[in-house]
This record gives structure tokens, sequence and C-alpha cells, in this order.
């Protein structure tokens, strides 16, 4: 089984090498085993989509209990994991950084850490203390025994706030803190990746679905370098199983069965995605 230096020192690598690579974001150990055995190199775990898959809402979870997702994601496979923390379950600084070191126990190599406060009215921390937020979380992460990698985001797109001058400004603030990785979840168009990677000189992830018809290789070209899809792929399960139970209780009929997944298709990629024992 690899062991987590070896998997921080592959994450790390990834964001070293020319291109932009693909993290998809499964929500449980079998959708993360699918996807290693399919061939990505790195996963993201999803606030949403675990949140749904445990019963509740997202950012209705714990601190704890996320935590014991990121060990669950982590046994699942060999691959490099990276903790969505969402705003690491605190609002003071210091508090904050000790989920970074419980995720980083947990055995994920990298996390986030959000300037959205968590609160209904959709508010963001104040710049002063969103900028101290993430220097204690990169404070934190210089003090573990393995290169974990910190990304910072700026949610104003997805917070009802679209203020492409200010979320560059958060972002290089970021940067200035101590950030690995910068992000700017909510972006809508490839000139808006192409002003915020131009604007900072840190690895950039895109949620990449939020960009309309653009490719892998576009949002490469415009500078991305790691791509994730949020609660995306989480969502297309929970949608075919609305459709599927719609037509079972509305016309008691069969059909969404046809052009299953075959089950021997199913077993070889969880076999081939497990983790193995050296």
């Amino acid at each position: 089984m690899a062991t987590q230096l070896d998997k921080a020192q592959r994450f790390r690598a990834l964001h070293a090498r020319p291109g932009a690579f693909v993290m998809p974001n499964p929500w449980d150990a079998g959708s993360a085993r699918m996807l290693a055995g399919m061939g990505f190199e790195a996963l993201a775990s999803t606030s949403a989509g675990f949140a749904n898959a445990a019963g509740f809402a997202d950012g209705r979870v714990t601190r704890g209990q996320v935590i014991e997702h990121c060990r669950v994601l982590v046994a699942a496979t060999d691959l490099p994991v990276n903790a969505d923390l969402e705003n690491c379950f605190a609002d003071d600084p210091k508090q904050a950084a000790q989920t970074i070191v419980l995720a980083a126990q947990a055995g994920v190599v990298g996390g986030s850490i959000e300037d959205y406060s968590g609160e209904d009215s959709q508010t963001l921390y104040d710049f002063s203390l969103a900028v101290e937020r993430v220097q204690a979380a990169a404070e934190a992460a210089r003090s573990l025994q393995f290169p974990f990698m910190l990304t910072a985001r700026a949610e104003n797109f997805l917070r009802g706030r679209p203020d492409l001058d200010d979320t560059i400004r958060r972002l290089q603030a970021f940067e200035a803190a101590g950030a690995d990785v910068l992000y700017a979840p909510g972006l809508t168009t490839l000139d808006q990746v192409r002003a915020v990677t131009s604007a900072v000189s840190k690895p950039v992830n895109i949620l990449a679905v939020m960009i309309k018809g653009a490719s892998v290789a576009q949002l490469a070209q415009a500078g991305a370098k790691r791509l994730s899809v949020g609660g995306a792929l989480a969502r297309v399960a929970v949608t075919a199983l609305l459709r599927a139970g719609a037509q079972l209780r509305d016309e008691g009929s069969f059909g969404w069965a046809a052009g299953l997944t075959p089950t021997g298709e199913v077993n070889r990629l969880l076999d081939a995605g497990a983790a193995r024992d050296d």
C-alpha cells in the first residue's frame, strides 16, 4: 500500500508537470475505487456529494463526519486524496488550522480552506480575516511531516458576488499568505479563467463543469492546472436514481433498467481501483 509521503509526492508532481490534470470527486469508497480503476491519478472529496450520501444537505455535516469520510476515501485506493474542508469548520484562524492537521492525520495529502463563513446569509469573511485564516492554515500545513498541498478558495462567484476584481485580489493575498493552489469556484467563462490564472503564479484549480462547453485542452490553454467537478458526479447518480424512481412510481415500468453497467464491469473496476498491499 502506498505511503502518505508517496501519495503526497505524486500529488505535488501532478501540479508541477506541463498541462492540466483532471481530479474527479467521488462521494464514497465505491465511487472512489471505480474512478481509480478507470485510471485517474488523484481524487478529491466533495462536500455536497458526501453530505447528500449521508442524508444531509450540503453544509450540514460536522467536522468529525468529514474527517471520518476522509479516512474512508484514503483507505479505498492508493491514489492521492484532496479534501474539501469547506471553511475548516471554524471562524477563528487557529481553530480552522487545526482542521488541516486533523485531515492530514486522516491520510489526505491536500485540502482546502474557503473564505465563505458557511452562514445562510452567504457571508464571506472580511478580507483581512480571510487572509489570516489562510496564513494559519498554511503554517499548519508546513508543520506536517510531508508536503501537504493547501488550496485557498475565493467563494465570490458561488455566493452571489461575481466580482472578478475582488476574487483576484483575494487569491493574490492567499498566495502571498502561503497557499499552494488557488481556486475560485463558479467561474463561467474561459476569459475569467485566463484573468485569474494570469494574475497569480501558483497552480489554479477550476470547477470545470461550470465552464460550459470547455474541454480539458481549452482549460489547460487558459492556464488551469487542476480540474475538478465538485458534486456533479454525485448528482449524475442522484439524477439517475430520481428518474428511475419516478418511472417506477408513476408508470409502474422498468424500462430504466435497460443499458445498466454489467455487474462484472463494476466488480472489475472496484478490484482495479482498490488499495494494494505490497
